[in-house]
């Protein structure tokens, strides 16, 4: 074993404006992201779909989930899979009819679990009937969108706007004749940008919240919202202006090659965040139901904090937090894992609760990005630090990034590199693969012989079946550890944290006479740590939860100034 190496680096943090107070049902909640095409195929077509989800539903409820977000069920020609969507006003066939849909809700909230939908209003569909009323002419339906005139080069050829890249890669523009003009798309080129400088736009979207809102929904995720605006041409005389080199890349069609100044995160984006709570807290108001809303943005801790809202304007409940995704991975130290969990607590409003995410529908699966060994250690993080859970599917169970090859990718993101070879670097297909229920065909996913995206490799003995039914399985520590977020500690629990040498992370939660700590060893060496480091520890320890590496049992009691971490090991002590 090393010897323990202290690093001053301690945070104590008071979350006392949360105590005792009456929370509200998001407040106490884990929320679990479901990708309907991924779940659970109900007709066999090889497609997830609403019955799907609505036959499974149990399944939520037993591991302790009291609200569900489900990724695009609206009418979509599925360039990218439903984040462009066709009618926001109806549900994609293939996922089934607005009748599944009321069945889905009905059957949730006989469960008492919450529903929220993905919103996406940055984008529509160049198949919607905005856009081919657009390209009619039909002014109202023209000014939806965002257009602009070519250039014509040196050769007499005609050009994009200007150097504008889509985050899918290449130009960020679209040529159609019938207008003979350009029309923005930060995306895929099938998902053009909605003009929100246009009020006809503002309203409409804003309908769309109520429509479904009004259907009993519990809240919407919003996604890639700093991109809702873009800057006003108006400010430079009357043309979208170049976007400034990062110098990060020599490729041209690479996203990272730009600065996007004139594309992200504008003041007026947040003002339309605003604008939206008042829609939720309107129809909240109406039927005494809390609507939470959730923000996607890849942004700085500073303007992420913006989305909760400025003076007494209201915005976000969850502007997620995806430090567990973008900022730390299993080659982290534990300093760096610290550094990355306590950035959210120090800069969020003291009035605000914390979020955290471990992973979504766009990033590789903590198993593959951190260790299969580290899923219980980092679903304890998940679920114990303080604040509102987000679980991905399939991250309970600790699925792996499946192998899709380059004949079955179907993600423009890994499409557009046109790379055969590379293209598994920029594809999100691997995290998207088939949800694994048991050990037969498909995973139990589905009954079609060829499904939408192959099912990963060793689903025979990684699947919820199998699980289920071994004590010492990630789902039942899952399990274990959801209820055990129910006590008071980490309900409305202070917290501290502190890296005790490279590899092991801890911090401490504590209420009242209730005291516990969290210890997750990030590598695979074994070390002795001092936990009298923390305030208020005693002689002993009582291991409540241990992940299924350690020899550790529930109720050992091990001393706590010499406490033996193991490889690769996580724990859940209360001390006692």
């Amino acid at each position: 074993m090393r010897c323990m190496l202290f690093l001053p680096m301690v945070l104590a943090l008071a979350l006392s404006a949360n105590a005792d107070k009456d929370l509200d049902w998001w407040e106490t909640t884990i929320f679990y992201q479901i990708y309907p095409r991924s779940f659970k195929d109900s007709d066999g077509d090889g497609i997830g779909d609403l019955n799907g989800i609505t036959e499974n539903l149990e399944y939520l409820k037993e591991m302790g989930i009291g609200a569900t977000w489900l990724s695009p069920i609206f009418k979509s020609p599925m360039y990218d899979f439903g984040y462009d969507i066709a009618d926001f006003y109806a549900i994609q066939d293939e996922y089934g009819t607005m009748e599944d849909f009321e069945n889905l809700m009905a059957k949730a909230k006989e469960l008492d679990i919450k529903v929220v939908l993905d919103f996406v209003p940055n984008h529509g569909s160049n198949e919607s009937v905005w856009f081919e009323e657009a390209l009619k002419g039909h002014e109202k339906y023209y000014d939806y969108f965002v257009w602009e005139d070519g250039v014509v080069d040196d050769n007499g050829n005609l050009q994009p706007p200007n150097n504008w890249v889509s985050v899918f890669r290449k130009s960020a523009w679209e040529y159609r004749e019938e207008v003979g003009k350009y029309y923005l798309h930060q995306f895929v080129i099938g998902q053009p940008d909605l003009n929100y400088r246009n009020p006809d736009v503002v309203e409409e979207m804003k309908n769309v919240v109520r429509f479904w809102l009004e259907k009993g929904v519990a809240g919407f995720r919003v996604d890639a919202i700093a991109h809702l605006f873009e800057v006003d041409k108006a400010l430079y005389g009357g043309k979208y202006p170049d976007e400034p080199k990062t110098g990060h890349t020599d490729d041209p069609d690479n996203y990272d090659y730009l600065d996007h100044i004139y594309t992200k995160d504008h003041d007026e984006t947040f003002d339309m965040v605003y604008q939206w709570r008042e829609v939720f807290d309107e129809i909240g108001q109406k039927d005494g139901l809390t609507r939470v809303m959730m923000t996607e943005a890849y942004s700085s801790p500073q303007l992420t904090m913006r989305y909760f809202g400025e003076g007494d304007r209201e915005g976000a409940q969850m502007p997620f937090n995806f430090v567990m995704i973008s900022d730390v991975n299993g080659d982290s130290s534990a300093a760096e894992i610290k550094y990355a969990l306590d950035k959210f607590l120090t800069f969020k409003p003291i009035d605000k609760l914390a979020n955290f995410v471990a992973g979504n529908h766009d990033n590789s699966r903590v198993a593959s990005r951190f260790s299969p060994e580290l899923v219980d250690g980092i679903n304890m993080i998940l679920l114990l630090m303080p604040g509102i859970a987000v679980t991905y599917m399939g991250e309970e169970i600790g699925m792996v990034d499946g192998y899709v090859s380059w004949e079955d990718t179907v993600d423009p993101s890994g499409c557009n590199t046109d790379d055969p070879i590379n293209y598994w670097k920029s594809s999100r297909d691997p995290e998207r693969t088939p949800f694994q229920w048991n050990a037969n065909k498909n995973a139990g996913f589905s009954v079609a012989d060829k499904t939408w995206l192959p099912v990963a490799e060793g689903y025979e003995e990684l699947n919820v079946e199998v699980q289920r039914a071994t004590a010492n399985s990630h789902l039942n520590i899952y399990k274990a550890l959801a209820s055990l977020r129910a006590e008071a500690a980490f309900r409305h629990g202070r917290y501290e944290s502190v890296a005790f040498n490279d590899g092991v992370f801890a911090f401490r939660r504590w209420y009242g006479k209730d005291n516990y700590i969290v210890v997750v060893n990030f590598r695979t060496d074994g070390y002795t740590i001092d936990l009298s480091y923390f305030e208020n520890v005693g002689e002993n320890v009582e291991v409540v939860i241990s992940s299924i590496e350690s020899p550790k049992n529930a109720g050992d009691v091990l001393q706590a100034n010499k406490l033996e971490i193991l490889d690769s090991e996580s724990l859940v002590l209360k001390v006692v």
